[in-house]
């Protein structure tokens, strides 16, 4: 059964998608697309699920027994965003290095947070930066370090279509005042 929200979703993916058929010039009733605005509506609701998500919540639970006060690093996991300029893909890998002082969170967690900000509207340096303080307004850990590496169709699809490869960082805490730890963690990234 739909609900009122799932009817006016399809109903506005319709107008929109009749609207852009008509701009460029295609039949929105040719059988090949007629489906198509349906497809939008759910493949949009799929990748924007971010906003219906707290960080909090997506980290899952917090341990505070058998802290370490070593670094955790979970390396190159990958991601697939929506750039809010263009409404088009960026995707690529996300790194996550924290050293906590008194909250664990298990790995799927971090897995988990990077997933509400990235099934967001978003631009790559927002993304990052919104980990890293997401991770240390939950935990209060002694430093977190962000890195993100993306490929942005809207640089590489339009205009004179270029090859792209944006590095974004967030350092917040010990990753920031200590050189030695940031170089821990970029020497981490950087073994195979």
């Amino acid at each position: 059964m739909k609900t009122p929200q799932d009817k006016a979703l399809e109903q506005n993916s319709k107008a929109f998608f009749e609207s852009l058929c008509a701009f460029v010039g295609e039949d929105s009733k040719r059988e090949g697309i007629e489906s198509t605005p349906k497809r939008i509506a759910t493949s949009f609701a799929e990748m924007l699920d971010g906003y219906a998500q707290s960080p909090k919540d997506a980290l899952g639970s917090v341990f505070e027994d058998g802290v370490c006060d070593e670094m955790i690093v979970l390396k190159k996991l990958p991601f697939y965003s929506m750039c809010e300029h263009h409404l088009l893909p960026f995707f690529g890998f996300i790194s996550i290095g924290y050293i906590p002082d008194s909250k664990l969170v298990g790995i799927s967690g971090l897995a988990r947070l990077a997933e509400v900000f990235t099934h967001r509207l978003q631009i790559q340096e927002q993304l990052t930066a919104q980990i890293a303080n997401a991770l240390m307004s939950e935990l209060s850990p002694k430093g977190v370090m962000v890195v993100c590496e993306a490929r942005h169709l809207c640089l590489e699809m339009r205009g004179k279509q270029r090859q792209s490869h944006i590095i974004t960082s967030a350092l917040r805490g010990l990753f920031k005042k200590d050189s030695k730890t940031r170089a821990e963690f970029m020497q981490l990234l950087n073994n195979p």
